[in-house]
């Protein structure tokens, strides 16, 4: 049966897909939109087989706060071409996520996937999207936050998302403290919030290459043990967030510049994804 501009135009408005796509399925369905629609979502099931071995290295990273405040949800789309990760489609569609995991307090991608997008699972709308895009996709990062006070930020390249947890957290400039903070964690990138967050294995790596250091430069082998933790200690000042130097006043530490905003001001938690 011939397959009309009219109709093909329905189901590319309808699902989303190519032109071409739409008329091979409505071809193949003799016009019935309902057999047509299965159609694509099954071709969409076999990109996203085809693909799935695939890296996904681009994308976006997206952040919201819950109303009250005092959740943050970041995650980031991602699929394997700046192309596509540019695609208004496609940053539409990870807001969309990025909203229904906010509405539905989802704590993890598995509990996203399961949810319900316009009558499929987020699980089975990422296969379809998979099909029309031609690209595999994928929430590769799913990260939440709790806290008395949650802000977010996203870098300017859209490919860095932050998230930090705030207590204590009194007075009007709460979000200006908790933006200076979250730029320094996408600028500085710490390994934990203070040295009793970071793991024993980094801890160990640490005081082995401050001994191999001290023994390299010719130090007493009865001094490594001495010098290797003065060098730790130095670690813990360089990359845990509250013991950092403030990008933004050097005089201070991160601790001391959020007590001084705020008397007993800190951060309880914080969370830091990058794509690439």
């Amino acid at each position: 049966m011939a397959i009309t501009a009219q109709e093909v135009n329905k189901l590319r408005q309808m699902t989303g897909a190519g032109m071409m796509d739409c008329k091979k399925a409505l071809t193949e369905s003799e016009g019935d939109f309902e057999k047509a629609v299965d159609i694509l979502r099954k071709k969409g099931q076999k990109v996203s087989a085809s693909r799935a071995d695939r890296e996904t290295k681009e994308g976006i990273a997206v952040t919201k706060v819950s109303e009250n405040g005092a959740k943050g949800v970041l995650l980031t789309l991602t699929c394997e071409t700046d192309f596509v990760a540019k695609n208004d489609g496609f940053v539409t569609f990870a807001n969309e996520l990025l909203d229904l995991a906010v509405e539905k307090g989802a704590n993890s991608v598995e509990e996203l996937y399961a949810l319900p997008f316009e009558n499929l699972t987020v699980a089975e709308k990422i296969v379809e999207m998979t099909g029309k895009i031609g690209e595999k996709i994928e929430v590769s990062h799913f990260e939440t936050v709790e806290a008395e006070a949650v802000v977010s930020y996203i870098h300017s390249n859209g490919k860095l998302g932050v998230l930090v947890g705030l207590t204590n957290a009194g007075g009007n400039d709460v979000e200006e403290a908790g933006k200076d903070v979250a730029m320094q964690i996408a600028a500085m990138n710490p390994v934990a919030l203070d040295k009793d967050g970071v793991d024993a294995t980094t801890v160990e790596r640490e005081i082995e290459v401050g001994k191999e250091q001290a023994r390299a430069e010719g130090k007493p082998e009865e001094m490594l043990e001495k010098i290797a933790l003065g060098k730790l200690n130095k670690f813990y000042k360089e990359n845990t967030l509250l013991s950092q130097t403030f990008v933004k006043d050097n005089s201070k530490t991160i601790g001391q510049y959020l007590d001084g905003v705020s008397k007993g001001m800190t951060v309880s938690a914080f969370k830091r994804v990058s794509i690439g």
